[in-house]
């Protein structure tokens, strides 16, 4: 099978198209993950193919179906946004000789293909549909709920996963020649962290609205909290440790005036859902939660790096965007999960929802109040990559949990869970999903 990757005519990145097409047609029912690990530690049973295998297998059984239903595939192949294998280093062997291997010896190890997992998941015996998303589990959302909307598949498993190999992260791959090329010449030239550009719009959104780092302290604690009570995550299985206002505020500096609890701490870990048409999945082990739009932000900044004006133009459309195509309004949400791995600017994206009635240069004074899951205004009941580790995946997985009621700890108590978003990574380039309780 050949597997491509996404066209743009799948993904809905222009405003004045609508209500989606296939609105509450499309359903999430089952839910996979492996385990999670700071750091690959080099044996077949924990590398990312296994895990991913590992994903895909629990989300079938979650949803209550036999392998052979399944006839798509939705997957990202780049498994890190910086640790790649080191030129020098041998393969390892035992790894690749414990799978069926493609003509890559580094699949199923730092990276995937639709192919190796084939070959190494024989029960799929009726996939005939596959396609490729760019980089993160939000992008991948938005192209399956598109696959089976448009009938190219009916129950479709979607996987993102990571792994993280020795050393430190950034290290390697581009950064590690004689020479970079490109635009990132200017911007890794001089050893920037991968915050800095968020640092940048944070500190001038402090000057033009008189907020302070200091303001940010109530939604770090409310993430590590919420992602504590995540049994999937890296934080609650490896190190359940509480933050207090002193670990946030005194936190040496990484670009300034982002710290290093403003950074999300990169892991190893897969998760996959499976997707179905709204009547197959009346008839599945879980609730459905249905789709009711996906969109795109795909702009581009005029500069090396976004200003804050660019960030909050971009993120106003993008909330018009959503509520456009899934025929809501800011008032019809009942919580929002949206990206937070630099968590200065998890307020850009509320702030263009409108989440709550806020507006630009509101969300730090939002943050003052109650925005716990046992309040009327949850932030981030997943806890996002803050609470459990970099995988721009667990606010999608906490968004159909609190939709089913089975998010356990970490449901939202203070509001009914009856539509939720979720998406990301960045507020120029990301994908989005709203999803809903009922198909209406």
């Amino acid at each position: 099978m050949t597997t491509r990757y996404a066209p743009p005519s799948m993904y809905r990145s222009r405003e004045g198209v609508g209500v989606w097409e296939h609105r509450g047609k499309v359903a999430a029912v089952g839910v996979g993950h492996s385990p999670t690990e700071r750091r690959w530690d080099e044996r077949p049973e924990t590398s990312v193919g296994a895990w991913s295998i590992m994903a895909l297998r629990n989300a079938i059984a979650d949803a209550g179906i036999t392998p052979d239903q399944v006839d798509g595939l939705v997957i990202v192949p780049e498994t890190t946004t910086g640790a790649f294998w080191p030129e020098d280093k041998a393969l390892p062997q035992d790894v690749i000789e414990a799978f069926v291997q493609t003509n890559d010896p580094l699949d199923g190890i730092a990276k995937l293909s639709v192919d190796w997992l084939l070959k190494n998941m024989p029960e799929l015996t009726n996939i005939n549909y596959s396609l490729y998303a760019p980089v993160c589990m939000s992008n991948a959302l938005n192209v399956a709920a598109q696959v089976v909307g448009d009938g190219l598949a009916h129950t479709v498993l979607v996987l993102k996963a990571w792994h993280n190999l020795q050393g430190r992260y950034y290290q390697g791959g581009q950064n590690a020649q004689d020479a970079i090329g490109g635009t990132s010449a200017m911007r890794s030239l001089w050893g920037a962290p991968a915050c800095y550009g968020t640092a940048l719009q944070f500190a001038e959104y402090c000057h033009k609205y008189n907020k302070n780092h200091d303001m940010m302290t109530p939604f770090i604690i409310n993430s590590r909290r919420n992602g504590l009570m995540f049994p999937e995550g890296y934080w609650a299985q490896h190190r359940p440790e509480e933050l207090t206002d002193e670990d946030y505020q005194l936190a040496r500096w990484i670009a300034k005036p982002a710290n290093l609890f403003d950074n999300d701490i990169p892991i190893m870990c897969a998760a996959s859902y499976l997707f179905t048409t709204a009547e197959r999945a009346k008839d599945m082990k879980q609730k459905p939660v249905y789709i009711l739009n996906h969109a795109d932000s795909d702009a581009v900044p005029r500069g090396l790096t976004p200003t804050l004006d660019e960030v909050e133009a971009e993120c106003a459309l993008t909330g018009r965007k959503i509520y456009e195509g899934a025929g809501i309004t800011a008032a019809d949400l009942s919580f929002e999960n949206m990206y937070d791995g630099f968590t200065q600017f998890h307020q850009f994206h509320i702030e263009g929802l409108g989440y709550r009635g806020i507006g630009f240069g509101d969300a730090l004074d939002f943050y003052q109040t109650d925005i716990s899951i046992e309040g009327s205004n949850p932030v981030s009941p997943s806890g996002g990559n803050i609470g459990s580790g970099r995988s721009r995946f667990w606010m999608h997985t906490d968004s159909i949990q609190q939709l089913q009621g089975r998010a356990g700890g970490r449901q939202i108590t203070g509001v009914d869970a009856e539509i939720g978003v979720s998406g990301g990574p960045m507020p120029l380039g990301g994908n989005y999903t709203v999803w809903s309780a009922t198909p209406d």
